[in-house]
């Protein structure tokens, strides 16, 4: 009797422990999403700031400018519900804006337009990453609170289940190149 008592103590132990390591498995994936959200929104603005400061410097021409000064401005207001769009708009903006790859070069011969473009570059390739960051992180812990003893144990509390970023992020041909 003593026996069985006392190994039916260690497995409740031993699922008890189980459960609170899962748990907090859990919990530092969805601290992982944060920072990668956190990384993620840094990147975007970055790039809509570039934007729309390469925008206001008067080297493009004048159409060109409104486009992508507009689309940069609107990436940066736009509301959580909005932002997939605004930022998938920006990314056509920039392509269309650059589609010429002489239009990085008028860029580069102004004065500070070689830091611009530098600039420029490295924020369109960035941000690819970052959300490849978050996405993974995001698939992490959706592969995980699908889990049953996740749900039966409800191991997630009250954290919203976590949402993808979904944009289009292809960078224009010509900033592509001279990232790689």
């Amino acid at each position: 009797m003593t026996a069985t008592l006392i190994w039916t103590l260690v497995v409740l132990v031993a699922i008890g422990l189980y459960l609170s390591w899962t748990a907090g498995r859990l919990d530092r994936l969805h601290a992982r999403i944060d920072a990668a959200r956190a990384a993620l929104d840094a990147q975007l603005l970055r790039r809509a700031s570039v934007a729309q400061e390469l925008a206001t410097s008067k080297v493009l021409d004048p159409a060109a400018s409104i486009v992508l000064y507009e689309a940069a401005h609107a990436a940066r207001q736009a509301e959580e519900e909005q932002r997939e769009v605004a930022e998938s708009d920006l990314s056509q903006a920039l392509r269309a804006v650059f589609a010429d790859p002489r239009q990085l070069d008028v860029v580069r011969e102004a004065p500070g337009g070689d830091a611009a473009a530098r600039e420029l570059t490295e924020a369109v390739r960035r941000v690819p990453m970052a959300r490849r960051f978050h996405n993974d992180a995001v698939g992490a812990v959706r592969r995980l609170r699908q889990h049953r003893k996740v749900r039966w144990f409800r191991l997630a509390g009250h954290a919203p289940f976590p949402m993808a970023f979904e944009m289009d992020d292809e960078p224009p041909p010509a900033l592509a190149d001279r990232a790689a």
